[in-house]
């Protein structure tokens, strides 16, 4: 059975922090490289969620531990260090967990629904590489649905609270005159671009430098919000000028050190990256602040404990999707016996055991196929509400359909033979 075999292993925020987490996290190389091996082992069907909060991968396999052994030969981290630190869920736990994950019920902060995109992002790659089967294909459609109708119908992801706005509250409370600072923001891929659209709408801050390793996106969001750009080689120089350094790039490993920014004064730095793309060495530079997302996680905010007040109605959302999940699956596991069944209708008029109730085939081909679609619908009726075995709902649908063509007409008796069809089934 599929979901028996469906297991989810992981890292996230609740047990590890930044440094550990950045250990396993997943490039795309490596996720490709992953998905290669995962199908030499017969694993057809994973993907791996990996995301500045948490490494998972989903996947149906023999075991958790081949999954777990799959993700540590692509990531920094070993598998040492990993099994003490991760979660194992199977089945439905396993089911639950990610419709959890993907609603943002176990986010860092509570209702992120930026989650839900980075798993379609997961999913559409590992799609690509055909390791996505109906199973889980049909149960991510289904996660990706539940979402949408709790961000419709809930304010579990209402207001403003992200990462990127986290920071701006950060910098509220720790920078004064903040509209006049030099800032440089590091990485303009969505964080960063999140967080310089904040800057300018709360902050009011004028004097930004985006860097970014492809000069070019740099300079269409430059060009978009009125602002200066500098090439990545001169990320040092402009790091050690600037009042306020904010890095969200998806650099493998630190890209600022603290003999970089060799300049005096008060100066304030934010990793949004995972792994760490600062270096811990810059907490001994004088008047330096250093956070983390970690750190930004940690803020309070009235819009948390609206979303806190959200869960419940969240909750019943899920289960109601979880219930439309479980019977696709029972049907699914349905479909052989259905399709048998159907096809003894169609040709049962055929087989000796028929014939030998001296009836003959249908004069009206057209009422015979309707006769069998009702038959099939009741059918599938019948096992979905897991009533009768498969083997007796099998037999009760022939039984009910031979009766069915009696009553109706729609099977005439031979000629050589005038006692009733009902006498003859007695």
């Amino acid at each position: 059975m599929e979901i028996e075999q469906f297991h989810i292993v992981g890292i996230n925020y609740k047990k590890t922090d930044t440094s550990i987490r950045g250990q396993f996290a997943l490039n795309n190389e490596g996720y490709a490289n992953l998905l290669m091996k995962a199908q030499g082992l017969g694993i057809n069907s994973l993907f791996v969620l990996s995301t500045c909060n948490r490494t998972e991968i989903y996947g149906i396999a023999p075991s958790a531990e081949l999954l777990a052994d799959l993700l540590c030969s692509e990531t920094q981290g070993d598998i040492a260090t990993f099994k003490p630190l991760a979660y194992h869920k199977r089945g439905k736990a396993a089911i639950e967990h990610y419709f959890h994950v993907a609603c943002g019920l176990d986010s860092q902060i509570l209702g992120d629904y930026e989650i839900v995109g980075q798993i379609r992002q997961a999913v559409k790659f590992a799609k690509a590489h055909n390791c996505i089967n109906a199973f889980l294909e049909r149960l991510s459609n289904t996660a990706f649905q539940t979402s949408k109708a709790i961000k419709n119908q809930t304010s579990l992801s209402g207001g403003t609270v992200s990462v990127a706005f986290a920071a701006i509250q950060f910098l509220k409370l720790h920078c004064s005159d903040i509209s006049h600072k030099k800032f440089v923001l590091i990485g303009t891929g969505k964080i960063g671009y999140n967080t310089c659209k904040n800057l300018i709408d709360y902050l009011g801050a004028k004097d930004i430098t985006l860097i970014n390793r492809s000069q070019e996106k740099a300079q269409v969001i430059a060009d978009e919000l009125g602002l200066k750009i500098a090439p990545f080689e001169q990320l040092q120089q402009a790091s050690a000028h600037a009042d306020i350094v904010i890095v969200a790039t998806n650099a493998p490993g630190p890209i600022l050190f603290k003999e970089d920014l060799n300049t005096t004064g008060k100066k304030i730095l934010i990793d949004l990256s995972v792994p760490r793309n600062i270096d811990i060495s810059v907490k001994n530079r004088a008047q330096t602040i250093l956070v983390n997302v970690d750190d930004l996680s940690k803020l309070g905010d009235a819009t948390l404990k609206t979303r806190q007040a959200e869960v419940p109605k969240a909750l019943s959302i899920i289960d109601s999707y979880l219930e439309e999940f479980k019977q696709w699956y029972q049907m699914r596991k349905n479909v052989p016996i259905i399709r048998a069944a159907k096809q003894s209708l169609m040709d049962i008029h055929h087989c000796a055991w028929f014939q030998s109730l001296q009836m003959e085939a249908p004069e009206n081909a057209a009422q015979q196929e309707d006769a069998i679609k009702t038959a099939i619908k009741n059918l599938a009726v019948k096992m979905r509400s897991q009533e009768q075995t498969p083997g007796c709902a099998y037999i009760e649908t022939l039984h009910d359909f031979v009766n069915f063509t009696a009553s109706t007409g729609l099977a005439r008796k031979r000629k050589d033979n005038p006692e009733s069809l009902a006498s003859e089934l007695g």
